[in-house]
């Protein structure tokens, strides 16, 4: 199975980068799982940043993938939920998962068009950084459920 996280903007905080380090590891045994880290917009108006970045992310969309934007107005999914769509792309859909985090102002509206669906993790406002570690934690939950390990309890 194929994972892609397209972001933007490094993870800077080396303890953070070190967590989310751990749970890739944790994943690899089931999942090839790459980051692309596409550069912030420099801009503080909301729509002017949404654009530029969303040039970025629309040619990096793989129109063969199950690609999910993480929004916060999208449904929120148990890890026993999760887990099962996860199965089911893998056992039954294109085998690749395109996930989407945008910036600081959110996914442009034509990107979140071109997503599968759309995700929440919480109802609670996270940093990115702690976004992207509470996902890549699910996947590893996710495969553990799969795979019935001793993990999720």
């Amino acid at each position: 199975m194929q994972l892609q996280i397209l972001q933007i903007a490094p993870t800077k905080d080396k303890n953070l980068l070190a967590i989310e380090q751990e749970y890739e590891k944790r994943i690899k045994p089931f999942a090839n799982l790459t980051t692309t880290t596409l550069k912030p917009s420099k801009s503080d108006q909301c729509k002017q940043a949404q654009e530029e970045e969303k040039d970025k992310f629309l040619p990096r969309l793989d129109p063969k993938a199950n690609i999910i934007a993480l929004d916060e107005n999208g449904p929120q999914l148990s890890s026993q939920q999760f887990a099962e769509a996860i199965q089911k792309t893998r056992d039954h859909g294109p085998g690749r998962i395109q996930f989407l985090i945008g910036g600081s102002h959110g996914l442009h509206p034509e990107v979140r068009k071109k997503a599968n669906q759309t995700l929440s993790l919480s109802k609670m406002t996270f940093t990115h950084e702690m976004v992207r570690i509470f996902l890549k934690e699910q996947l590893y939950r996710a495969f553990t459920i799969i795979e019935n390990r001793t993990y999720h309890k």
